[in-house]
Parts: C-alpha cells; sequence; structure tokens
C-alpha cells in the first residue's frame, strides 16, 4: 500500500477514582519516590519499562483496561491513596522546617544552570553537572528553601548512546514532545502563557517558557522552538551542547539573558542569582542592564549587581572554560554595550583576561559577582590558582575563590532496599538526620547477614539489568546467543558472587578509563583466577566532538573483546540517570582514577558509597577529604610526567586490587559472609550519608554563600543603591592612586624573641593621596614547619581585629592588623604600628602587606590589589 500514511492518538479515560495519577506524573518528586514509580509499575509493568518510566508518556499509552481494573482494585486503591497521603503531606510541609538553612523573609533564590537531571525520562542533561543541578533543586524541595531554577528545554536534550561492532560510539539524537515531559506552560497573571523576547545580533528571539515541578521548586525551562522564530532560531534549544560556538553563545544568552527576563514577567523578584557554571554568566550582564535601564551609573550598577550574584566554577582546567571571540561578542553584544553606557571594547574587559584575547565567561562571571566558590577542598585551590588573574597582585590561596563540597541527594540515590531496612530498624526519622554523624553508627549494629543480604539482592537486581542491556546490544548488532552467553557467565542474578567493580562517567581522557589496561598482561593475571573471579563494568559516554574520549570507548571495548577479557570487561551502552542508581547500588566496588588533581568533585562515588558500594580511588576531588583509611581505598597518584605517571598510576591500582580488595572480598566465615567487607562497608556508610549529602551542601550555601549575597545585596542595594555608589567612587579613587602605593619599614624586626614577649614594628605608607582609613596593613605571620602530619586549626572569618589564625598553602598562618598612628614620616608616608605576641615557637615566616579597604566589601581581597614590604 503506497497511499498517506496518517497517525491517530487514542487516549484512555481516567476512572473518577484516579484523577489524581496526572498530578503524580507532572510533578518531579517521582523521581525520587520510589513507591510513586512503583505504582505506575503495578498498573502496567512491561509498558512501564518501554517507556523508560516515564510517567506522562505512560499515562498517554495505558490501555483503559488496565485502568478500569486498578479502579476496581482494592489493593491497588489502598496504595494510591497512601502514595497520595504522602504527596499531600510533603507539599503542606513547613518551608522552614530545617535549622541552619533559613533566609531573611521575602529572600528568593534563582538558580541558572544550562543542564538539569531529575530523571532519565527528561532527558536535558549530560552528566554530573547536570546531575548535581537536579540534586540542588531536589535538596531545595527538601528543605523548604525560597528556591527557583532556570535552564533551558531541549527537545532533543543529549544524545542517547549505541556502539558498533568495532566499539565506535553512534550517537542518536531523539525528538521530545512537551507531552510528553513533566512540563506545563509558564502562565503570566493574566493567565496567558509567558513568552520572552532577546535581542542576538540584529534580530529578536522570542522563547516560551515552561515550568517543571520539582517536588516544592518551581523550574523554568526556556524554549525557542515556537512560531515567531525562523528555522535557525527554532534550534537554539534543540540539542544540549550541540552545534558550533555560535550556537552555543545564542544558547547561552537565551538561559541568563532570557532567564532574568521570563521571572520578571512571571513578578518574582530574586535577592540572590545563583550562576551553577559560567553558561549562565550573561544574567549578570542583563541585571546590570536593568540597573543602568533605572538610572545608576555603571560602575554602581555592576556593584549592586555583583553584590549578591553567586558564581560556581566546576572546571579543573583553563582550557574548559567557554569563551568566545571578540568578533562574535561585539556582534551579539553592541546593543548590550550601549544600553550599558560602554564602547565594546570596554564590554570586552569584562570578559579578558588570563593571557586570553577571547571573552571567557568565567572571567565575566568572576568580575559580576562576589560570592565564588569551587566544588571541593581540593578544587576550590585549583580553582583559585586558575582565576588567580581576576586579582592579579592577591596570592591564590588568599583570593575570594572557596569551595563547598559536592553531595548526593540521597532519596535519589540511596536504593530502596536501603530505604526500606533503615525504616524497619531506625524509624521513619532517618531522613531529616542525613546531617547528623553520630545517628549513623547505628549502621555498625545492623546483623553482618541482613547487611550482606541486601548488598546481594541489590546487585542481583543490577546483574539483570545488565543481561538484558548486553543482550539488547548483542541482538542489534547481530552477536549470536552463544556469545551473549560467553559474555554474560559471570552476570548470573541467583548466584551473584563474583566481585564486581564498576567504572561509570563521560569519557574524557583526564578520568583515564583505559589506565586499568596498562598492563594488560598482570590485569589478566589478577581477575582471570576461577577461583576469585572478577568482573569490570563499565559505562559512559564522551561528547560526540571529543575524538580522544571517543577512542578510549574504542580501547575500553577492544579490550573486551580479547580472549582473557571476554566477559570480564563489559561496556554497557547508554548511561543514564537510570542505569547510574542501580550501578553505584549494585556493583561492590567503584573505580575512578582521574589524573591529579583534574577530578573537580565527582559524585558518582558519593552514590556508591552511600549504598555500601567501597571506593577505590585517587585522592582527588572528594574523596580526599571522604576516605578515612577503612572506608575503601585510596589509589596512590605520582608526581611523574606523561607516561611515567600513568605506569607509576596503574602499577598501584593493580597492587592494590592484588592485594587488599580481591582478597579481602573472598575471604569468607563459615556461613560465608565477608565480614571484614561487611565491616568496611558499613563505615563507609556511616562515614560518607551524613558527609557528603545535599542536605550538607545546600545548609553550606545559604551560610556561606546565599544569606551573605543576600545582605550584602540589601547592603549596597538600600536607600537608591547608595552603597555600590559610594563603593564604585571608592573603587575608581583606588585604582587611580594604587601605581604608587608604596611600604617599607619604619623599625627594626627582632630576629629572636622569647615565647609571650610582643613583638613591636612600625611601617611608613605613601598612599598617593589616599586616607589611611582607605586601606588596611597586615602583618602575615606563618609557622614552617618541616614536612609532616600537623593538625591545622579551621579557618576563621574574616573582619575581627584580634590575631586570627587559618591555613595557607597547607601551613598554619596568623594574621595581625597594624593600625594607623595618625603621624606621618618626614617624607609625608602615614605610619602604621602593630604589637602581637606570635602564637607559636619555632620558626615563623613574617610578611607585610598593604590591600585596600572599605567597609561595604564583600571580601576584603575582591579588587585584587595588594602591596609587600
Amino acid at each position: 500500500m503506497n497511499g498517506q500514511k496518517f497517525t491517530l492518538e487514542v487516549n484512555p479515560t481516567l476512572p473518577a477514582q484516579l484523577l489524581r495519577l496526572p498530578e503524580l506524573a507532572l510533578n518531579l518528586r517521582f523521581s525520587w519516590h520510589r513507591p510513586t514509580r512503583r505504582l505506575f509499575e503495578a498498573l502496567d509493568e512491561r509498558l512501564w519499562n518501554s517507556v523508560g518510566g516515564n510517567p506522562r508518556l505512560f499515562l498517554r499509552c495505558i490501555d483503559q483496561a488496565s485502568l478500569d481494573r486498578a479502579a476496581a482494585d482494592d489493593n491497588f486503591l489502598d496504595q494510591y491513596h497512601k502514595v497520595l497521603r504522602g504527596f499531600d503531606a510533603y507539599q503542606r510541609e513547613p518551608r522552614h522546617n530545617t535549622p541552619g538553612t533559613d533566609l531573611e523573609a521575602g529572600d528568593l533564590v534563582a538558580y541558572f544552570c544550562a543542564e538539569f537531571g531529575f530523571h532519565e525520562s527528561f532527558p536535558i542533561y549530560s552528566g554530573g553537572l547536570g546531575v548535581l543541578a537536579g540534586d540542588h533543586c531536589k535538596t531545595a524541595s527538601d528543605l523548604g528553601l525560597e528556591f527557583v531554577a532556570v535552564g533551558l528545554l531541549y527537545r532533543q536534550g543529549y544524545f542517547h548512546q549505541t556502539l558498533d561492532g568495532d566499539g565506535n560510539q553512534v550517537p542518536e539524537y531523539r525528538e521530545s514532545s512537551s507531552d510528553d515531559l513533566a512540563v506545563t506552560l509558564a502562565l503570566g497573571a493574566d493567565g496567558q502563557p509567558i513568552k520572552v523576547s532577546v535581542r542576538l545580533a540584529a534580530r529578536e528571539v522570542v522563547a516560551q517558557v515552561w515550568r517543571a515541578t520539582v517536588g516544592r521548586v518551581e523550574v523554568y525551562l526556556l524554549d525557542t522552538n515556537v512560531a515567531e522564530n525562523g528555522e535557525a532560531d527554532r534550534a537554539i534549544s534543540h540539542k544540549l551542547y550541540g552545534g558550533d560556538r555560535e550556537m552555543r553563545l545564542q544558547q547561552e544568552m537565551i538561559l541568563g539573558i532570557g532567564g532574568v527576563r521570563a521571572l520578571r514577567a512571571l513578578g518574582l523578584a530574586p535577592t540572590v542569582w545563583h550562576m551553577n557554571e559560567g553558561h549562565a554568566a550573561f544574567l549578570a550582564v542583563e541585571l546590570v542592564c536593568e540597573q543602568v535601564g533605572a538610572g545608576l551609573g555603571y560602575e554602581a550598577a555592576r556593584e549592586a549587581v555583583a553584590a549578591s550574584v553567586v558564581f560556581t566554577t566546576h572546571t579543573p582546567v583553563a582550557a574548559g572554560h567557554d569563551a568566545f571571540s571578540a568578533e562574535l561578542v561585539l556582534r551579539y553584544f553592541d546593543d548590550y554595550a550601549r544600553r550599558l553606557g560602554i564602547d565594546g571594547a570596554a564590554f570586552l574587559t569584562l570578559g579578558r583576561g588570563g593571557g586570553g584575547g577571547d571573552f571567557n565567561l568565567t572571567r565575566l562571571a568572576l568580575g559580576l559577582s562576589r560570592h565564588q566558590n569551587g566544588v571541593s577542598r581540593i578544587h576550590g585551590g585549583v580553582s583559585a590558582e586558575i582565576c588567580a588573574y581576576a586579582w592579579p597582585e592577591v596570592p591564590p590561596v588568599d583570593n575570594p575563590i572557596g569551595y563547598v563540597t559536592n553531595g548526593v541527594h540521597v532519596p535519589t540515590f540511596l536504593f530502596q532496599r536501603w530505604k526500606d531496612v533503615f525504616d524497619s530498624e531506625f524509624g521513619m526519622d532517618w531522613r531529616r538526620r542525613l546531617n547528623e554523624r553520630g545517628y549513623w553508627d547505628k549502621l555498625y549494629a545492623l546483623p553482618d547477614n541482613l547487611f550482606w543480604d541486601v548488598k546481594q539482592s541489590t546487585k542481583s537486581s543490577l546483574l539483570k539489568l545488565l543481561r538484558a542491556r548486553l543482550q539488547h546490544s548483542c541482538r542489534r548488532n547481530q552477536i549470536s546467543d552463544a556469545h551473549f552467553s560467553r559474555l554474560s557467565r559471570w552476570l548470573n542474578p541467583d548466584n551473584p558472587r563474583v566481585l564486581t567493580i564498576g567504572f561509570a562517567r563521560r569519557f574524557a581522557t583526564y578520568k583515564r578509563a583505559n589506565l586499568l589496561f596498562r598492563d594488560p598482561q598482570w590485569l589478566a593475571s589478577i581477575i582471570g583466577d576461577p577461583e576469585r573471579p572478577v568482573v569490570f563494568v563499565f559505562a559512559g559516554k564522551a561528547h560526540p566532538a571529543d575524538e580522544p574520549g571517543r577512542q578510549m570507548i574504542r580501547d575500553v571495548h577492544a579490550m573486551a573483546q580479547r580472549p582473557e577479557f571476554l566477559g570480564r570487561v563489559l561496556f554497557i551502552e547508554d548511561y543514564d540517570i537510570g542505569l547510574a542508581r542501580s550501578l553505584v547500588a549494585g556493583v561492590d566496588v567503584w573505580l575512578n582514577n582521574p589524573v591529579y588533581p583534574l577530578e573537580a568533585s565527582g559524585t558518582s562515588g558519593m552514590k556508591a558509597g552511600i549504598n555500601g558500594t567501597l571506593n577505590l580511588s585517587i585522592l582527588d576531588g572528594w574523596w580526599a577529604e571522604g576516605f578515612d583509611g577503612q572506608n575503601g581505598w585510596a589509589i596512590p597518584s605520582s608526581t611523574a610526567e606523561d607516561g611515567r605517571r600513568d605506569d607509576e598510576d596503574a602499577r598501584s591500582l593493580y597492587e592494590v586490587l592484588q592485594d587488599e580488595v580481591v582478597p579481602l572480598y573472598y575471604d569468607r566465615d563459615p556461613s560465608g559472609l565477608p565480614l571484614r567487607w561487611i565491616a568496611r562497608a558499613k563505615r563507609s556508610m556511616a562515614t560518607l550519608i551524613p558527609a557528603f549529602n545535599t542536605r550538607r551542601m545546600l545548609a553550606n550555601y545559604v551560610e556561606g554563600l546565599y544569606r551573605p549575597a543576600a545582605a550584602q545585596g540589601r547592603r549596597l542595594g538600600a536607600d537608591a543603591a547608595q552603597g555600590a555608589r559610594r563603593l564604585a567612587a571608592w573603587r575608581a579613587r583606588v585604582a587611580a592612586a594604587w601605581p604608587k602605593v608604596a611600604l617599607r619599614a619604619a623599625s627594626p624586626w627582632p630576629g629572636r624573641i622569647g615565647f609571650g614577649e610582643r613583638v613591636a614594628m612600625q611601617v611608613a605608607v605613601e598612599l598617593n593621596g589616599l586616607d589611611p582609613g582607605d586601606v588596611r596593613l597586615e602583618l602575615l605571620l606563618t609557622r614552617e614547619l618541616p614536612d609532616g602530619p600537623h593538625a591545622p586549626p579551621a579557618l576563621s572569618s574574616f573582619g575581627a581585629e584580634a590575631t586570627r589564625t587559618r591555613v595557607r598553602d597547607g601551613h598554619e598562618a596568623a594574621i595581625e592588623l597594624f593600625r594607623p598612628t595618625g603621624e606621618r614620616a618626614p617624607d609625608g608616608a602615614h605610619l602604621f604600628a602593630s604589637e602581637c605576641t606570635p602564637p607559636w615557637c619555632g620558626r615563623l615566616g613574617a610578611a607585610v602587606r598593604v590591600v585596600p579597604y572599605h567597609e561595604l566589601l564583600s571580601h576584603p581581597y575582591e579588587l585584587g590589589l595588594m602591596r609587600w614590604l
């Protein structure tokens, strides 16, 4: 038949007893509430699996008969009403229900990110950044935080992955309909759908605003696929991280500028603006344009905006920061420069720095924010080094970049069997006590056989999933059933006794997925023992434009085909959140071997650790903070260069595997329990759950970034932004005078004193027209201990007049402030004096420095200016 083909969709009619199923399907709380997902699954398990656990699509496709049967099934209705009662109770929980996470009345955090990973059925994420953003939103909902998020609605999202017979990654993009996603049109006060317009070069591009509800948090997603736009502009929000550099710039303008306008159209007035990575940096440009349009001068407008902006960087290498050519930026931002009252050259300075001529979004974000952080302790230090150009005279250890170590949303990634055990053994309140370290000592009292039964049943579920995925891949690539049997011979769900090690993440060169195969013969000897078999499970995608990453996938695939590794090394296609939930919970060991110090944080290991899966990792990112010597294993990392580093790190990995990991797993008591393994796994859960959950992370953001940003925004914005005007005028005055500011000693420095004696010192400072109150003179004392273990004190806050101790380059340090004497040296320099009692014995390093000071600064060194004696 060659006639025209028509499509007809027939939708079921919901019985009156089940009318709230669409409400459950539209709220992404289902992504972390297994009973809700189980409710849909109970209606038709086969259909639920075939639609990828997407409840909206499921309700469009389910047979009427299935719904009618459920409406007449008392058992199903009991579960349905139980889920609804829990849903309604969650929605009604007090907004301020967790001590330490409250904002001031009227405060609102607006969180911008290029991707969000809520659930595998909502594919607008690519990897860790998106999953973290999704967890951030889920936790804001759990905590009742006044919080709204902004992103883009990618109709094709990130690609689905298959491998051909040679291990080549084949990307497949699938179009998503808004009818299939957990979104509705965002409506304005007049009840009409909201659209915003953003000027891109010489044209206006329109974006539709959609709303996704994540528990009690709203996420607004912009979509340029509307009739008002031409074909090219409709494609802007089509693919996540797709297209060329110009397409990336267009996406980031829609996200940042369009996102601000969307919130304004919704009548929202955030007091904190959080840029999660530099992709969202253009939001600050729009905010400055708003202030200038309201009559504030450009420099004062920058101060007013930056005071309330938070910037989180996740990138551990400078080359990973988005940058665009000057020509491209000027073509797109000429109109915005005019709105700001500056020329193109001045606009370009907002994004220039670090030795490059391109316009860098990280530089833009640093300059238009006053609250910055990395995502682990090590990454905070790495970021301070990478971004040091933004504060050129300030040592990286002192610049404003701090850190908040990432966490994971425990309700999403803790496997359901563990939740059931915690409910029965600990009571229902464990969900509210995730941050209490002592509370989780309860895990040590769990019976060993119960603990192991949960781990084994979770592993059995994973092995079923892996077999199904492998079989699907084999059939697509026309691989025989006999070969599939050989591939899956160690994946026995009925007897999950084989040590199974997982490695799943983005395939990028610094993550070194192929490090395991550095010495194939040694590896084969470790995993090939028939009495102590080992299986490695790999999964992950490489960006389609990342040829080295794609080659790594081919390398792993090739190794998996070798006779000695067949069935012992597996690559599972199309890594997504759903596969991740099963992998991190089901494998026995989670492997991570990045090049140190290039792992910004890494959250997959946290997800593994909270499920009793033991981490085997380089001490980088979060694991440098999480490892305590007994809750997993550390792989010593080499400081050698090039190939020698990989050789040495691979040797360390093999040694830990053969000497510690494999023997411990197969060391069983007479009943078959690996008691020492279980003890280590319990310690993993007990130490990692309270330290690396997103409740702790959000509490850190609220206390260290959101509250200060909101308060600083109010300080500078009050009384028609008088604070911002004062600060901008002062900053200009300091910038003009600073080149000739200098200091010299006006009294001798003693070479030796007794403990408890005071040291007096005078310094003369040439201020070049500045007042003594415009600067702060500091005496920096550093304890120069020999290399070796010593416990540094906790960091203390800036601003106290007394001696303050802190950690500086791994050494204890103290800062004592000088005071102006009111006197001058014969040449007119201002005299400053200090008397202090050094807090330690031994050799101390001493240095004197002067920095600009104003009471309205967000950070004492934010100007990036510093002079040393």
